[in-house]
């Protein structure tokens, strides 16, 4: 089949995999009995249960054409574990009203229901595969490691239909040929192979430094009304894929500066507003109760509110239980010789400027809550690097600045791993390694870890 068809194809199983993974949760919740009551809360985990597969089937890149029916299994049994302790935590941490088995048969069973989706999928692919006319004819514009990469890439996606017919460069040049020399013809020959050979589609897959060379093929090409594709990788390993946008009138290629798929990020969100929603309404007499306390135990007010920095460096106001004095910020400025992180961030583990009732918020990061309300408003995320102030971010090295590529969040890994035990660079370390491994699945696990980092009351000040 086309790239065209594939894709349609992969658009489709993908739907496929949300409505199974949907289906049987409602079919194994339905065989559990509850009641109409409780029905609101598995809403939660209902959306982890149906997101998590379609999400994670993508990110293990399952259906790949070269790959056989064992490959295919095994990335559907990995995706399936995940699920299970993704579905697990779910129920765990919103304490949904399930048997303990359900997580376990419902993902056994979104696994027989999905798996057996991707084996038809397998066949019909294996089915319609191009032959004859059907095949399209690819020249290639280049000869060295990126167009034998190319060539490489057409051959292990047969299913693609595609057919390399040769490579057009400088057959007389002193470079090193990466592709068979025989197929290799001179650009002074594009009107000869346009004439004699039947072209479907031109690839542009020579350096960035040869790109005005090439121009030439392009121009006959295009007159010709054959299709050019040029790799969107020029500038090496320096940029992630992008994404085709339009500027105005003209066409143009989006890098984004985080490698994360834009269908993760929305799932990621479902769950911010999810989890924020449950978590606001679970924790409301929880808030009310401290409300009090604060109220009673100092004058002030009982929120306090700091600007902070979000993606990419815009700032939003974020709210927190007050646990200290009314005219901290004004003490703070004596108190600068008695800092105990390295970098630009100022902590105290014992901070004068605490109250008795803001140590045991802190304790157990009860002080935090309000910030829910950040992750709705969507200033914040669950799970992220922790939003720094201002005048920290205007101390960052350039690199560090690349914490603000991904919205802050409520916990972190620094938050789950001895957090005032940590210094400033490990904790750069730590949430440049989360942007860069981010996965849905280990955003579950860092919400699992933080549910026994607070009630421990570990790493908190």
């Amino acid at each position: 089949m086309s790239r065209d068809s594939a894709r349609a194809l992969d658009v489709l199983q993908q739907l496929g995999d949300l409505v199974l993974a949907a289906g049987v949760f409602v079919a194994v919740v339905s065989l559990a009995s509850p009641s109409a009551a409780s029905l609101p809360s598995l809403l939660p985990l209902g959306l982890v249960a149906t997101l998590v597969w379609p999400g994670m089937l993508r990110r293990v890149d399952t259906g790949g054409e070269r790959d056989g029916p064992s490959a295919e299994l095994r990335r559907l049994v990995l995706a399936a574990c995940v699920a299970i302790v993704a579905e697990s935590a779910a129920a765990f941490l919103t304490r949904a009203p399930v048997p303990r088995w359900l997580p376990l048969v419902c993902g056994g069973l979104q696994l027989a229901a999905i798996g057996l989706l991707h084996a038809g999928v397998l066949g019909l692919r294996e089915a319609w595969q191009p032959t004859g006319p059907e095949r399209r004819n690819v020249l290639i514009a280049g000869s060295g490691p990126r167009a034998a990469y190319v060539q490489a890439v057409i051959e292990r996606h047969p299913g693609w239909g595609l057919n390399v017919v040769g490579f057009v460069d400088d057959p007389e040049g002193d470079h090193r040929f990466e592709v068979p020399r025989e197929l290799v013809f001179g650009q002074a020959h594009m009107d000869e192979l346009l004439r004699d050979q039947v072209i479907d589609e031109i690839v542009v897959a020579c350096p960035r430094s040869k790109l005005d060379a090439f121009l030439p093929v392009v121009d006959r090409a295009t007159a010709a009304g054959v299709p050019i594709t040029l790799l969107s990788d020029i500038f090496g390993d320096l940029l992630p894929a992008p994404r085709v946008k339009r500027f105005g009138t003209l066409p143009a290629l989006s890098f984004a500066p985080v490698h994360h798929e834009p269908t993760g990020l929305a799932l990621k969100r479902v769950l911010d507003v999810a989890g924020a929603s449950l978590g606001l309404l679970l924790t409301a007499p929880l808030l009310l109760l401290a409300a009090a306390a604060i109220k009673l135990s100092s004058p002030g007010p009982v929120l306090f509110r700091q600007v902070r920095c979000s993606l990419n460096g815009r700032t939003f106001v974020m709210p927190k239980l007050r646990t200290m004095v009314a005219d901290s910020e004004a003490r703070r400025l004596a108190l600068d010789a008695c800092n105990e992180m390295d970098g630009p961030v100022f902590k105290i583990r014992d901070d004068p400027r605490v109250t008795m009732v803001g140590r045991f918020l802190r304790r157990y990061s009860l002080d935090e809550l309000p910030q829910l309300w950040s992750v709705l408003r969507g200033d914040m995320s669950l799970v992220g690097p922790r939003p720094p102030m201002p005048t920290e971010v205007a101390a960052y090295r350039t690199f560090e600045r690349r914490r603000l590529s991904m919205r802050p969040g409520l916990t972190c890994l620094w938050q789950v791993s001895g957090r005032n035990d940590i210094g400033f660079e490990d904790w750069v370390r730590m949430d440049l390694e989360y942007i860069d491994t981010w996965s849905l699945s280990g955003d579950l696990r860092i919400l699992a870890r933080t549910v026994p980092a607070v009630l421990s009351g570990t790493g908190a000040s």
